[in-house]
């Protein structure tokens, strides 16, 4: 593969206080290689200052705590020191919407929308599927040979994955989208551009399929791995 996986590591703390902004956001950013939704959690506490956390949710990570975070004039800014980031937008003069940009290394546009209901990001465990479990399979890029490991969990949402690069070092790459129609089986994972489109074998055994990520389709056959 001639493009290497790209992930936007979103490691963030804050606080903050300011007006009244408490409340669930949630907002998608587009990275150029693909799509990450992010919650944004705010609350206020005793002293009426606000504190807040993200969760990036293609990247499985909810929960990261933000350090600092103003509201001034509609104006809404916060700090990400660890990765160096930074958020600026303004609220709408209804207070629904946060239309700003996200600075780390490249500036990208974020809108952030109040939701209107709690936003779940964690799954319930169900019954297992005939495919739930671990995955793995080799791409051949060309250039060099990448193994891939997906593991496949049915919930009370339906089935969920995540996905490791063993040789990129990068474990738990959440797929965005699930999709199973009879024995054709589709994993999307918008956080990295990628998806995976395969046929499950009579057997169980195999997935027999494609990767396509950046433009690029590559032959990727999947085993269940018994251990």
């Amino acid at each position: 593969m001639k493009r290497a996986f790209t992930f936007l590591i979103l490691t963030v703390a804050t606080v903050g206080w300011a007006q009244d902004i408490a409340g669930d956001w949630q907002g998608t950013l587009n990275t150029g290689m693909g799509e990450l939704r992010l919650v944004l959690h705010i609350t206020k506490d005793a002293d009426r200052a606000f504190k807040a956390t993200l969760d990036s949710v293609d990247q499985g990570a909810p929960g990261i705590p933000i350090r600092s975070i103003t509201l001034k004039d509609s104006k809404l800014r916060f700090d990400v020191a660890a990765v160096q980031g930074t958020y600026e937008g303004t609220m709408s003069a209804d207070g629904n919407t946060i239309a700003g940009t996200w600075s780390q290394g490249n500036p990208l546009s974020l809108e952030f929308k109040r939701a209107t209901a709690p936003i779940k990001t964690t799954h319930v465990p169900a019954k297992p599927s005939d495919i739930d479990g671990a995955w793995i399979g080799t791409l051949d890029t060309g250039e060099g040979r990448l193994r891939l490991v997906f593991h496949i969990m049915n919930t009370v949402d339906g089935l969920v994955a995540t996905m490791d690069s063993p040789d990129q070092r990068a474990k738990g790459i959440p797929a965005s989208l699930v999709t199973r129609n009879g024995m054709s089986l589709r994993i999307q994972a918008k956080g990295i551009g990628g998806v995976f489109q395969g046929t499950v074998s009579s057997d169980l055994g195999t997935i027999d399929g494609k990767w396509t990520q950046g433009g690029e389709t590559m032959a990727l056959l999947l085993k269940r791995v018994k251990d």
